[in-house]
């Protein structure tokens, strides 16, 4: 047998990948799916309409339920609760369970409990105790009840520290095309004054500009990209931080004076949060507003970003 299945453990499904580990007291349903080189510990309970990836770990105490899909490479913790009916009754069983999705390298600690239809997006962690009741973008980690993002997964803050009057001075990214920009800063008694050109200290000519501002501390705003539009952003009050990923490498910015700016060219993954309660974001687009130029599903981005070749 290509698999293995403790003498203490029950798998009645035909659907088991090379390498499985599946131990005592589990139980796999006729229905489920396993991929190649999962480990199954202890007292899981798999029910039919289940798809596990490959490389997949569930820890014990787990009941995986109908309608969720699991991806390559994750990661459940003990304990992890997962739903799929919003509003269950006893004896009632809705037509349709809602589909949960979990993609691939994507962790899930212990206790956490994932609300139903929702997406937990690759390389996402969802941190011990935490309750999801909102999708959680690629990368992301969230932690709490309600789960809220306090970072990303491989990224660093960066930043620049102003000098008085210090002439403009670029700092390239990992990021391809992305900059972090300082400008001029000039200060004497009658208050504080920064200064940049466009087309020369920002590389284009706006269109259009717009400001964000009394951004709840744990919201998100960005998450998406553009095909042709160019951003440039200031944080003329309070800070925010910006996620910028060209499909390949990411990087995290931390915008928290009036002279600093972060260019972001097209085909740029961006996503800001950690606003501060006074933060005001100044952006200039060298478009106009466009619906069809935005990229919102980051699967779709990876495509583009790697000329029709996955990124992962």
């Amino acid at each position: 047998m290509s698999h293995f299945i403790h003498p203490q453990g029950i798998c009645e499904s035909p659907r088991i990948g090379a390498g499985t580990r599946i131990w005592a007291f589990a139980h796999v349903l006729p229905g489920a799916t396993i991929g190649a080189d999962c480990n199954i510990c202890d007292n899981v309970f798999i029910e039919n309409d289940v798809v596990l990836g490959d490389r997949v770990t569930v820890k014990c105490g787990v009941q995986l339920w109908d309608g969720l899909r699991v991806g390559n490479d994750v990661f459940i913790g003990p304990n992890a609760t997962f739903t799929n009916d919003p509003f269950p009754r006893s004896k009632r069983q809705p037509e349709r369970f809602s589909p949960t999705t979990i993609e691939h390298n994507a962790s899930i600690g212990a206790n956490a409990t994932i609300l139903p239809g929702l997406t937990i997006g690759q390389y996402a962690m969802v941190g011990a105790g935490s309750v999801v009741t909102h999708s959680v973008p690629p990368y992301a980690i969230v932690v709490g009840n309600p789960a809220r993002i306090v970072g990303y997964t491989t990224t660093t803050a960066e930043g620049i520290t102003a000098r008085a009057d210090s002439p403009p001075a670029h700092t390239p990214s990992r990021v391809r095309g992305v900059v972090l920009k300082e400008f001029p800063r000039h200060q004497d008694m009658r208050g504080s004054l920064t200064v940049g050109n466009f087309a020369t200290d920002i590389p284009f000519s706006p269109r259009r500009y717009f400001m964000v501002f009394d951004v709840p501390s744990r919201d998100v705003r960005g998450e998406h990209a553009h095909k042709a539009c160019e951003q440039f952003l200031i944080c003329t009050k309070g800070s925010v931080r910006v996620v910028a990923d060209d499909g390949k490498d990411r990087q995290e910015f931390l915008l928290n004076s009036s002279s600093k700016g972060l260019y972001l060219p097209p085909m740029t993954w961006a996503s800001q949060y950690a606003y501060s309660a006074d933060a005001v974001l100044l952006v200039f687009a060298s478009h106009e507003y466009d619906a069809a130029d935005y990229i919102r599903n980051y699967d779709e981005f990876l495509e583009q970003a790697n000329g029709g070749e996955s990124a992962t």
